[in-house]
């Protein structure tokens, strides 16, 4: 199957106000990411905050322009993208923001905002637009009713639902979900990504989803993709990330996710460094307690330690010891 999305080498910095006369620094947001997915599968991209997976969702659609590298998604390049094919890129891609009423007008009504985006695209007549907004309004278990109802009058969960219906509208063979259950409760949490799922599966939809929760990607994710500060430092089928974790990092996630006994062993110290001045090396180096000299000195480059399974970390085998260790305690 080729691939639906595929990045290579993106890096995005973002300038920082010049103080004075001094050096112009920038955040180092996305650095080196290259990514790839099989149309159908969905990868779950994980990391905290300030790692950069929300730049990367935003590439991925164009929304963002990398400094370099190559974004391909759907069939269309997406770093050369022109404005007058940008309505077309939109029918075939579109992105699932965390907070809902960021996407919707609040003095519109949900018909209208629905509507809107197909009267846009200049598809059907005010009938057909109807009918097709009652239809993805059913898809996502929302009632025709809500057609008259504005933002304000839905829960976090039934605007959730609106927006991603909106985002079905185009009918779209890749859909990104950035972190779209993250402000929700977590009874909420559970339906909306059953429902992503449910979607996903009947639309046969290739898609990302960005979270900072591996227990949220395992429930949505073939594949997931482990970020930080800018850096994949871990790519793998889901399974082999639960189960056959090599990066330290990733160990420190699974530490907070599942307060295994003797995870304390795994857990990242202290605090993310600035991305500004990311530290040299391994750039985990400062919170990893398996750091060497190599790590603060060399910065390792992706290995793959098993068929589709790449570690950007120069003691890989020894991460893997320390989780082998923590499954017998």
């Amino acid at each position: 199957m080729t691939d639906t999305v595929k990045l290579e080498n993106v890096v995005k910095h973002f300038p920082l106000r010049r103080r004075g006369f001094g050096r112009r620094e920038f955040v180092h947001s996305v650095d080196d990411v290259t990514l790839s997915l099989a149309g159908g599968q969905s990868l779950g991209i994980v990391g905290e905050s300030g790692s950069g997976k929300s730049t990367l969702a935003r590439i991925m659609l164009g929304l963002q322009a990398p400094d370099s590298g190559r974004v391909d998604v759907a069939g269309v390049q997406v770093t050369r993208l022109k404005r007058k094919d940008d309505k077309a890129f939109r029918r075939k891609a579109q992105i699932v923001f965390q907070d809902p009423h960021s996407v919707m007008d609040p003095r519109m009504t949900i018909r209208h905002s629905l509507v809107a985006v197909l009267a846009q695209h200049q598809i059907g007549d005010g009938e057909e637009r109807e009918a097709r907004a009652v239809q993805v309004l059913r898809e996502v278990g929302l009632e025709p009713e809500y057609l008259d109802r504005y933002p304000s009058d839905c829960s976090g969960g039934q605007l959730q639902r609106v927006v991603i219906a909106r985002a079905l509208l185009l009918e779209p063979t890749v859909l990104v979900c950035d972190e779209p259950t993250s402000a929700l409760d977590a009874s909420v949490q559970a339906k909306v990504l059953n429902l992503i799922g449910q979607l996903r599966r009947e639309r046969e939809l290739t898609m990302v989803l960005i979270s900072h929760d591996l227990r949220v990607v395992r429930l949505t994710s073939d594949r997931v993709a482990v970020m930080y500060l800018g850096q994949v430092v871990e790519t793998a089928d889901r399974e082999a990330v639960f189960t056959d974790a090599r990066h330290p990092y990733t160990l420190a996630l699974l530490a907070a996710a599942t307060h295994r006994k003797g995870d304390d062993r795994v857990v990242a110290q202290g605090e993310p460094p600035s991305p500004v001045h990311p530290p040299a090396g391994c750039r985990f180096n400062t919170r990893c307690p398996l750091a060497t000299d190599q790590c603060r000195q060399e910065a390792p480059q992706p290995t793959e330690v098993s068929p589709g399974h790449e570690v950007r970390c120069h003691r890989w085998s020894e991460s893997r010891q320390l989780l082998a260790e923590d499954n017998e305690s």
